[in-house]
């Protein structure tokens, strides 16, 4: 008789293993002399060995003990049943839907059919609270957390990615059920190792924007699964999102900004062309930060290309159709994104518009969101604390000051105004610097078809 049992986010096997033709993915490891595969592939291994009547004694799960009872019904759509239907024929893979369209309610809805001990992997300490007070709010069970100081292991964890990294040996036996949020993050080199040293069988991810521009989404089905569901906008537009409209502005330079970005422009464009280089991707980019490392003129063209950048990204134009913009939609729901806390600040002096950011303490944070809620405040002014998983309250109209090339950016920022709210229209406005690097910026961020289509 094998047996098996876990090690450090692998499974050893042990007993008589000759002609017994293993599986590709368990290996030999001659170290111990027994053999080994990744936890992950547990279950695909207990399968093996049961198709071909192979008598084994598996010590693999350490779980934590609990309770789990329902305290309020998960209530969901049409849409939601239908994804935890497709999810439920192979209990893994990734749900798709749009930021607002309620990923975590298919989620909790899974937990209350599966009612095991689960791990929830979050990417901040924001998204773990939020996931906190749905879990207290749907289900009597011992929450544990783990991530920014605390560490606790209960029947349900709530873990950031960092924290899951770090002690992916230690958790790896602990739960049945895993649940990737934002699990686009999943593929990155790090991360993926989450997934690899855990054992669960049971395996979603949730996420708006699944594709990532390294290509590593393809590794998907070996960590989570595949997409087992789709929807885009298009398709919850009307009935569960609100319609929509994205605006798209122009402004120029005024000639001090414009002399300075000239400035700073020559100096980058100059050192690529005498180098021969030509940045088409973000390995071309991560490249040529390497390089400025060691080398002085690529140092000096690299800030020159991050201050061009600033100054295209902040352009003092945009604060004027940003006045005007605001005046068109007074008493509306707005919410206001910068790519820079500096700009953040001065739009929130200039308008006595609350703003915030990273630097905002936590207190602060909650206080301005629920003053935002309660309608005390109109508008909210932001620089990428808004954007991942956050709920924010309702609004109705998104202004995009300056951002990154990042789809998923666009998407989540979109996301923020498309909860229905009656009789009205979301609209998202995007005040791009024409004439400068900007523009190339705003293409890319461009929602791909699938998005939408």
């Amino acid at each position: 008789m094998l047996e098996i049992k876990y090690s450090g986010g692998t499974i050893i096997i042990k007993g008589d293993l000759v002609n017994l033709g293993f599986p590709n993915f368990v290996y030999y490891d001659s170290r111990i002399d027994c053999y080994r595969c990744f936890a992950s592939k547990f279950f695909e291994l207990e399968k093996f060995l049961k198709n071909n009547n192979i008598k084994y004694d598996a010590k693999v799960f350490d779980l934590p003990q609990g309770y789990f009872e329902v305290i309020k019904h998960v209530s969901l759509r049409d849409y939601q049943y239908e994804a935890i239907d497709a999810w439920d024929k192979e209990k893994r893979g990734i749900v798709v839907v749009p930021t607002g369209a309620g990923k975590t309610y298919i989620a909790l809805a899974i937990m209350a059919y599966l009612k095991v001990p689960t791990l929830i992997v979050v990417p901040t300490i924001e998204l773990m609270e939020q996931w906190y007070s749905r879990i207290k709010e749907h289900f009597r069970t011992k929450i544990g957390l783990f991530g920014g100081g605390s560490k606790e292991i209960e029947y349900v964890t709530i873990i950031t990615y960092d924290s899951a990294y770090i002690n992916a040996e230690l958790i790896g036996n602990k739960f049945l059920f895993i649940i990737f949020d934002e699990v686009h993050h999943l593929p990155s080199e790090g991360y993926r190792q989450i997934a690899l040293l855990s054992a669960a069988p049971y395996r979603l991810g949730l996420t708006a924007t699944p594709e990532r521009e390294d290509g590593l989404h393809e590794l998907y089905p070996e960590l989570v699964g595949d997409i087992v569901y789709r929807k885009t906008v298009t398709e919850l537009t009307g009935k569960y999102l609100a319609p929509f409209e994205i605006l798209r502005y122009y402004v120029s330079l005024n000639e001090e900004e414009k002399e300075k970005y000239e400035k700073y422009r020559s100096i980058f464009k100059k050192f690529f062309e005498d180098n021969n280089i030509q940045i088409k991707s973000l390995e071309d980019f991560y490249q040529m930060i390497l390089k400025s490392g060691k080398d002085k003129k690529a140092r000096e063209a690299l800030l020159a290309w991050n201050e061009a950048r600033k100054i295209a990204l902040n352009a003092s134009a945009k604060i004027e159709v940003l006045k005007e913009i605001l005046q068109e939609h007074r008493g509306e729901r707005i919410i206001i994104f910068t790519e820079h806390n500096k700009l953040a600040r001065e739009i929130s002096a200039k308008f006595f518009i609350p703003e915030i950011t990273y630097r905002t303490p936590e207190k602060e944070r909650i206080l301005t969101m629920e003053r935002f809620r309660k309608g005390i405040y109109n508008a909210l002014v932001t620089s990428k604390v808004l954007e991942e998983g956050i709920d924010v309250p309702e609004a109705n109209v998104a202004i995009i000051l300056s951002g990154s090339g990042s789809r998923r950016e666009f998407m989540q920022r979109l996301g923020r105004i498309l909860r229905p709210k009656f009789n009205k229209k979301a609209i998202l406005y995007e005040i791009v610097t024409k004439g400068t690097s900007e523009v190339n910026i705003s293409y890319r961020r461009r929602i791909k078809e699938e998005y939408f289509d």
